[in-house]
């Protein structure tokens, strides 16, 4: 193999891929990046046999070749090098790297000890813009669990309901789902791994084109412009999340988004004795929303905020819930909506009914 390609899409690349490469795995090799020469280019994949992603680079090919190399130890040297074109040449397992100031031998492993690339024969497919996913990620991942106890809960559900299709997660203790198509000609019904898809989000942050989507029983690919990303998808099949979310509410508050936000931030502070257990008491009669915290060492908080009410209750939950769930709404008001202090709260953007975001109570 004897190639010439730039530093800049050489570092891009092995950013991508190299964080899926698992240097903690029962094979050694899955601690590298695989390198092979592609109809005039070259591919930079990297695998945990779970998730394995792929980019595509331009390159200026004088032979063919693979070699897998060790991931972290290239990424921090092609990073460390200055812009400007680079030779790579394989020598038996030896991978020479040439710059005008740099000449370096990196020792590799055969590429046909490195594991199959997972593909997709046949499948359904459909595209959606990646600024559209981009959003739904941000505001949906968050709520996945990291739990492997509970596979099932550590994955991201992309389904259709009555003709539309939605993103959702849960770790039981709070509910994020998002309407990811308002349309759909086709059933779908997806548990994509938490990890793939927070590797997704970083892909298609600085994307604009459309992710193209194929998917068979067992795994997705995400196609999005010379990135490819393969997940195993989880087997099982996820809650009826659905029957937690509360079809009428006896309490409800409008508030602005960023009041709420300041409020519970200060009131944060003096509630990390008691794990970030906030009380939020809502009242019609005087129109605010206030939030108590208490630090038995430190002190103890109360801070309030206008808002317009229909009905009055406390609740107590979790700050830093709290805090993620408003970070991923976006609109300027925010709807805070609950019936009883043992009941889930459900909040969600007035304006948008797009996506909505669930916190079981803490008990007080």
């Amino acid at each position: 193999m004897k190639l010439q390609v730039t530093q800049e899409n050489l570092n891009k690349a092995l950013g991508t891929v190299a964080r899926v490469a698992n240097a903690r795995g029962t094979l050694p090799v899955l601690a590298n990046v695989l390198i092979k020469t592609v109809n005039n280019r070259v591919s930079i994949a990297a695998t945990n046999l779970d998730i394995a992603i792929t980019q595509y680079i331009g390159a200026k090919v004088s032979e063919e070749g693979s070699i897998t190399v060790p991931a972290r130890l290239m990424q921090d040297f092609v990073s460390s090098l200055p812009a400007g074109n680079i030779e790579l040449d394989l020598d038996d397992y030896k991978l020479h790297i040439v710059t005008d100031q740099y000449k370096s031998v990196i020792n590799g492993v055969s590429a046909e000890e490195f594991p199959v690339m997972p593909a997709i024969e046949s499948g359904q497919s459909w595209s959606i813009p990646a600024p559209v996913l981009k959003r739904s990620l941000q505001q949906v991942v968050l709520a996945a669990s990291n739990d492997e106890a509970r596979p099932i809960l550590t994955g991201v559900l992309m389904h259709t309901l009555e003709g539309k299709v939605y993103m959702a997660a849960t770790d039981s203790y709070r509910l994020a789902e998002k309407v990811l198509m308002p349309k759909s000609a086709d059933e779908i019904s997806l548990l994509v791994p938490v990890s793939a898809m927070q590797d997704l989000l970083r892909i298609v942050s600085d994307i604009e084109d459309d992710v193209q989507v194929t998917h068979d029983d067992q795994q997705v690919l995400f196609r999005v412009g010379d990135v490819e990303l393969v997940a195993r998808l989880i087997e099982g099949r996820y809650p009826p999340y659905r029957n937690l979310i509360p079809n009428s509410f006896n309490t409800t508050a409008v508030l602005k988004r960023s009041d709420l936000l300041n409020v519970t931030k200060v009131s944060s502070l003096f509630a990390r004795e008691s794990a970030g257990s906030i009380t939020i008491e809502v009242s019609e009669v005087s129109q605010e929303l206030s939030i108590r915290s208490v630090a038995s060492q430190l002190g103890e908080n109360n801070a309030k905020a206008p808002a317009k009410i229909t009905g009055s209750g406390e609740i107590t939950l979790n700050s830093r819930y709290l805090l993620d769930a408003l970070h991923a709404l976006s609109g300027d008001q925010v709807e805070f909506c609950f019936n009883g202090k043992l009941d889930a709260i459900v909040l969600r953007d007035p304006e948008a009914e797009d996506y909505l975001h669930l916190i079981m109570p803490l008990k007080s």
